[in-house]
């Protein structure tokens, strides 16, 4: 899993600023604190977009502060980001990806669209094509 810390923050409004250390294109707020992590999970997400879309790696979480919120991507999107570091770590390219799986770019372009509800098959097998083997763990 991968949980992002956040800082939350009252703002002049007095709505509650979210943002996170580790991905500060990722900004969202909220009326109260369980609206704010909500809302921020879409911020979270449209974050990664911008970093699969630009072809840099996503980063990582870091430790929490002792009481820090954090927010937890869900298991499939978690999926898509671990695949879509390791293709720009190998520097390999949707278009070369979607030609080893032999599947059409529209494919591939689902496969990383973090909004998506891809077959988690389909993200194995990109995994593998790439030299990767995904393991799933219940912790």
């Amino acid at each position: 899993m991968l949980s992002y810390p956040v800082n939350l923050m009252p703002d002049s409004n007095g709505t509650l600023l979210v943002t996170f250390p580790d991905i500060p294109e990722a900004v969202s707020v909220g009326d109260e604190e369980e609206e704010a992590l909500l809302n921020a999970l879409n911020a979270l997400e449209s974050a990664i977009e911008i970093y699969f879309d630009e072809k840099r790696e996503v980063p990582p979480p870091s430790k929490p502060k002792k009481g820090q919120r954090v927010v937890r991507l869900p298991a499939l999107v978690v999926a898509k980001v671990l695949l879509a570091n390791e293709m720009v770590r190998q520097g390999v390219r949707k278009a070369e990806l979607a030609r080893r799986l032999d599947v059409h770019m529209p494919q591939v372009d689902r496969l990383l669209n973090p909004r998506h509800s891809s077959k988690l098959d389909a993200i194995e097998a990109a995994f593998n094509k790439l030299g990767k083997r995904l393991e799933v763990s219940i912790a």
